[in-house]
């Protein structure tokens, strides 16, 4: 994954996951870890997801959230990931291009 944003000259820090975090979502640890390795409390972090069951996880850990649907997820004609009436998400775009435009970047 590093090598593959390099090579797309994306401008990231870190790339966290599981193996950081030694635990997966939605248990706490996964969202709380990973903040703690970046020297950031969790709300500095933005979480970016396209499953509302993350980000309300993220959420209850004191993280911001961003929802951006994945509408071809489970292939064509079949509907993709979609926040659920109500959800409180810090952020709601589109695409990636819509959220860092939101994002002020």
């Amino acid at each position: 994954m590093v090598d593959m944003a390099k090579r797309a000259g994306l401008p990231w820090d870190a790339i966290l996951g599981a193996e950081v975090a030694r635990a997966y979502k939605p248990t706490p640890e996964a969202y709380l870890r990973s903040a703690e390795a970046l020297g950031l409390r969790p709300e500095q972090c933005l979480m970016v997801a396209a499953h509302p069951a993350d980000l309300a996880a993220a959420a209850r850990c004191g993280l911001r959230t961003a929802f951006v649907p994945r509408p071809l997820e489970f292939g064509p004609g079949r509907p993709g990931s979609q926040p659920e009436p109500g959800q409180p998400f810090d952020v709601v775009a589109g695409d990636f291009v819509e959220l860092a435009e939101k994002l002020g970047c």
